[in-house]
């Protein structure tokens, strides 16, 4: 099978440093210095990426409108790039569809455990490895169906990446449980982990955005102040 991956950045130099450590690793690289060739590489049917590295800030496109037009014909994982840290609350903000996010200067290492760990999440997905049902969990008002991937608030689905698909069945496993942040790195990015814990508050605002779920007077994730969170609503089978 071929892992391809595409990376997209207007910097030759970060390119071929990642196409070298995602060599080593088995990965098959395609390069793009610019937003058009991202949107031909991530679309030709004969090198179709299984998942896309992609740099935000680009010289022709922005890499959102680069990531909206992917969204409109496919769902490959997005790993977006940036050069700001504090923009990863911006763009957590926006809903913009990426699975996951790096902040320059990165490690090359971090980057390749975080496409092992985007790809383990989006091989989880139903049909993909012939796995059998997985769990359906259901709440009071919602609606969590692991082998679909598949969220229903109150009977609508939710639109979720896949990292906060699988942050909220981490937390929804074992409702009123305390996770601290480090243990939710773990569980759901599943690598050691690089950069600042942060990333996880800024998912999980992300995740309340979408599940309607008010930070300040919360009904399905709650804030256990210094340590984490923990998922608030119990099981239907829990209420009997």
């Amino acid at each position: 099978m071929d892992r391809r991956v595409l990376v997209v950045d207007d910097e030759a130099r970060i390119r071929a440093l990642l196409r070298a450590y995602l060599e080593a690793e088995g990965f098959t690289v395609s390069e793009a210095a610019t937003g058009r060739e991202a949107l031909t590489g991530a679309t030709d049917p004969n090198r179709r990426p299984v998942l896309v590295l992609l740099d935000v800030g680009l010289p022709d496109l922005d890499g959102l409108e680069v990531l909206r037009t992917i969204r409109q014909t496919s769902d490959v994982p997005v790993i977006l790039v940036t050069a700001r840290a504090e923009e990863v609350d911006k763009l957590v903000g926006l809903g913009v569809g990426a699975d996951d996010y790096v902040t320059k200067p990165f490690s090359p290492r971090e980057v390749v455990a975080r496409v092992r760990a985007v790809l383990r999440r989006a091989g989880a997905a139903p049909g993909r490895d012939g796995s059998p049902a997985a769990t359906v969990q259901e709440f009071e008002g919602l609606r969590i169906d692991e082998a679909r991937h598949e969220v229903l608030l109150e009977g609508r689905p939710v639109d979720l990446s896949a990292l906060e698909f699988s942050l909220l069945v981490a937390l929804a496993g074992a409702p009123g449980r305390v996770y601290s942040r480090a243990q939710l790195l773990e569980r759901v990015w599943g690598y050691d982990f690089y950069g600042d814990e942060r990333v996880v508050d800024v998912h999980i605002r992300g995740l309340r955005k979408v599940l309607h779920d008010d930070a300040t007077s919360p009904r399905v994730i709650g804030t256990v102040r210094g340590v984490g969170y923990r998922f608030l609503l119990p099981s239907r089978e829990d209420r009997r």
